[in-house]
């Protein structure tokens, strides 16, 4: 019998022998390896912390001591001790790849964004002080994630705490691609002195300090939990950790195993791909501007692979590129003031992640009318963790003065719509990277994005009018097919190319002909696009129909589900057509 198979609990773990407890590692590992491959996940960094989650789990008490995984793209081990070994064995789909305290009284917290774990966890230590509990909180914290500044916010107030708060700083020398910042500089520098550099970051926030080189070594890392444990001040813990221990693969090429498809752990190398893509259509574009001498830079927030930026890509870009570390805020600030500088500056960041930075899109960017180009990348309904959902990026950007937010429908409307926002001095420009398969015409678009808010007439018709918007654009498509074989109706088909803003003069001329519009949009419905349209006919006869998600926390629900779930299958919307204008089927 395997020695995970007995593992029920933490309280199973203080059971083992060092020598079972090293088993036990290699038996998570395989246990992360079966269900990353079968259904996708992060691997490096989860390879990598076994050993530490293991022993502290060995040495403290969860749930009574307290958890916060930074992220949580760490958490595999520590799913697999409390209770969850199925879901990485048997039953993958039971549980999500995050903390979530739906799933076990173990997890604290729902976490999926970066930087966070100090910041809770010092609450977690302040409400236990207030109340006079007896504890110990643990926040871990790695992969980059100190770059972020809710974590030095976090570090700040932590530092002042005069009782039990333990930063565990998993230092694998890695973010989810390279470091980059001057904080780590400071961590390769203890790394190199056994921890005994005066140039300490944390002592000067007011931290005792350990550092552990031998971050995989189950004893000395319980010899270390046991030193700290109920300590009355807080201390960083610094382990050094081999990011993918254990898979060889995952430790040669750190950046493509970080998080990995399934099926795929068997291919090396598969973040180069030869197919055209929008991400490599944005690279090439980016290239041949540098190339050209321009002031081009492209920009990332520590998820390059995520966007297209992989490293042959960055090794061409030279200086004309910034990783500015997993510090999205910072990232609209960076870009803002480039483009004031005078360079043009191309940022690339995904849909869930735009949101950590609302404050500098409205008040660094916006409000200065600096004209950088933001591309947001992975905007779609999906059947993601409802930590990771791309469908707020439409209502959070699109309802901020000065921004021009734009959604293409292709790989022509891409391009042009890039050209236009990257040449340009009056706006910011964001554009909705389609998450779609590439789609082309063979046509240059020639329109003039310049006009603001000028939307596309695609089929002039009668009655219905469908405006179909970026991603969903093949869905109108489908529905005014329908319409005219199941129907006969000809309707009017709109790509609006603009989320920002309305085309009032199309719009008004609808009114001639038309009784009914419906709106298909990509993303949430409250605050988006398709309510801007409601609001121009409300004082009309004209009915208005918006479909798009609900205001819902999704998690891991299938795709075709969330499609029926929200009213988005071209039969639904087809039957909702019929009540709303008495139509039968000719």
């Amino acid at each position: 019998m395997k020695i995970l198979e007995k593992i029920n609990s933490p309280d199973d773990v203080k059971k083992l022998s060092l020598d079972e407890m090293n088993t036990l590692a290699q038996e998570i590992r395989e246990g992360i390896l079966k269900r990353v491959n079968d259904i996708g996940g992060h691997l490096g960094p989860d390879l990598g912390i076994v050993e530490a989650t293991i022993a502290l789990h060995y040495v403290f008490n969860s749930p009574k001591d307290k958890f916060v995984f930074d992220v949580s793209h760490q958490c595999y081990p520590h799913k697999m001790l409390t209770g969850r070994k199925d879901g990485f064995i048997n039953e993958k789909y039971s549980i999500s790849g995050y903390f979530n305290p739906n799933e076990s009284e173990h997890d604290n917290f729902t976490i999926g964004h970066t930087s966070t774990s100090i910041s809770l966890a010092t609450g977690l230590a302040k409400a236990r002080d207030i109340l006079n509990q007896n504890h110990n909180v643990i926040a871990l914290i790695g992969d980059g994630s100190l770059s972020g500044g809710e974590a030095f916010e976090g570090l700040n107030n932590a530092g002042e705490l005069n009782s039990n708060f333990i930063v565990i700083v998993n230092d694998n020398e890695m973010s989810i691609a390279k470091n980059y910042g001057g904080l780590y500089k400071n961590l390769e520098e203890l790394r190199k002195t056994d921890g005994k550099s005066q140039n300490n970051f944390f002592k000067n926030l007011g931290f005792e300090y350990i550092y552990v080189e031998e971050g995989n070594d189950i004893k000395t890392l319980i010899e270390t939990f046991k030193t700290v444990k109920d300590i009355k001040k807080p201390i960083v813990v610094h382990i050094h950790t081999l990011k993918g221990k254990g898979y060889k693969p995952a430790e040669e090429n750190k950046e493509c195993y970080h998080w990995h498809l399934a099926g795929f752990l068997d291919k090396k190398d598969e973040v180069n791909k030869q197919i055209e893509t929008y991400e490599s259509i944005t690279t090439d574009f980016l290239l041949n501007k540098k190339e050209n001498s321009e002031p081009v830079v492209a920009i990332t927030a520590g998820t390059p692979g995520a966007v297209g930026f992989y490293p042959e890509f960055r090794e061409k870009m030279g200086k004309n590129y910034t990783d500015v570390a997993i510090s999205e805020e910072h990232s609209i600030a960076y870009a803002s003031a480039l483009a004031k500088g005078g360079a043009k500056p191309v940022l690339a960041l995904m849909s869930s992640f735009i949101q950590r930075t609302y404050d500098q899109l409205s008040q660094d960017l916006a409000l200065n009318k600096s004209a950088a180009t933001i591309l947001v990348y992975w905007g779609t309904i999906s059947p993601m963790d409802a930590t990771h959902l791309g469908i707020f990026d439409i209502p959070l950007i699109s309802n901020i003065p000065n921004i021009v937010y734009l959604a293409p429908t292709n790989k022509e409307e891409y391009l042009a719509m890039l050209n236009w926002a990257y040449n340009q001095n009056e706006h910011p420009v964001a554009i909705r990277v389609p998450f779609i398969p590439l789609k082309s015409t063979g046509m240059k678009d020639l329109t003039d994005y310049s006009k603001l808010n000028k939307f596309k007439m695609i089929n002039q018709g009668e009655k219905i009018a469908i405006i179909a918007l970026g991603n969903f654009f093949n869905l109108g498509e489908k529905i005014h097919s329908k319409l005219k074989a199941e129907l006969n109706i000809n309707s009017t088909l709109i790509n609006p190319c603009y989320i920002t803003g309305i085309d009032e003069n199309m719009l008004d001329s609808l009114k001639q002909n038309h009784n009914l519009v419906i709106t298909l949009e990509d993303g949430v419905l409250d605050g988006g696009f398709g309510e801007k349209i409601s609001r121009f006919y409300s004082t009309s006869d004209i009915k208005v129909k918006n479909y798009g998600a609900q205001k819902l926390f999704t998690d891991r629900v299938p795709l075709n589900e969330l499609y029926k779930m929200f009213g988005l299958t071209e039969n639904q919307i087809l039957d909702d057509i019929k009540k709303l204008t008495n139509c039968k089927l000719v």
